[in-house]
């Protein structure tokens, strides 16, 4: 598949690294220089453009294109990338840099197909480091709902037994089951909770307390402690 990464800046150029090693084409639209001579050194298929420039976005043949990415830090230049990449039939994404902004521009961004913030997974990662223990938060999908993976620890009151009788509060649900030693997969009725199992759980936050204490137990240590307590 052939993609479109306008703005070739940090998380630009990190996608456009993670697309190559998928076996995908990714051609990068950046206007600076100095960095689009950096990125050609690294091996990266780099043109240069202003991606405020309606000519310059055209000239990379967007309706060969399977989707565009824009990822510039400018709201308004991003939003009119995406507008004209999806009047050429490209699947779209939008960056944003405030909870305000990726509110809105799902609400009201019918022509956006997906709309994401770097900065607040950034912050996850780092509070998932930095803390430690055995919650770590995966990602947060509104303002009140987070993904979140639990490790079943020495003091779990679910530890014996199996995810057929592990009732969860209401606004909480169980989508992955992982042994302490194997991969995540979907959960499976009889599998019985051991000492570092895993359980991927979608919940809202007002609940992911008890969700934890239910799965970890009572006196574990969060991994994203503002959430969770």
């Amino acid at each position: 598949m052939r993609f479109v990464i306008v703005g070739g800046g940090r998380v630009g150029k990190r996608t456009a690294r993670v697309l190559e090693e998928e076996g995908h084409d990714a051609t990068i639209l950046e206007q600076r220089p100095e960095l689009v001579d950096k990125l050609r050194k690294e091996g990266f298929d780099v043109v240069q453009g202003d991606a405020s420039t309606e000519a310059d976005l055209l000239g990379l043949n967007l309706n060969d294109a399977d989707g565009v990415t824009a990822l510039t830090g400018d709201l308004t230049v991003d939003i009119m990338t995406c507008l004209i990449a999806k009047a050429n039939d490209c699947r779209t994404v939008l960056r944003v840099d405030s909870d305000k902004y990726e509110m809105l521009c799902r609400k009201y961004g019918s022509e956006i197909d997906e709309v994401i913030y770097p900065e607040r997974l950034g912050a996850i990662a780092a509070k998932n480091a930095l803390v430690g223990g055995n919650i770590r938060a995966i990602a947060d999908i509104a303002k009140n709902i987070q993904l979140t993976e639990f490790t079943v620890t020495e003091e779990s009151p679910m530890r014996g037994y199996t995810l057929s009788e592990l009732e969860l509060p209401a606004n909480a649900q169980l989508l992955g089951f992982g042994k302490a030693d194997e991969s995540i997969a979907l959960p499976a009725e009889d599998e019985s909770l051991e000492l570092g199992d895993r359980l991927i759980v979608i919940a809202d936050f007002d609940v992911l307390g008890d969700v934890r204490r239910i799965i970890v137990g009572e006196n574990a240590t969060p991994s994203n402690s503002a959430s969770v307590a």
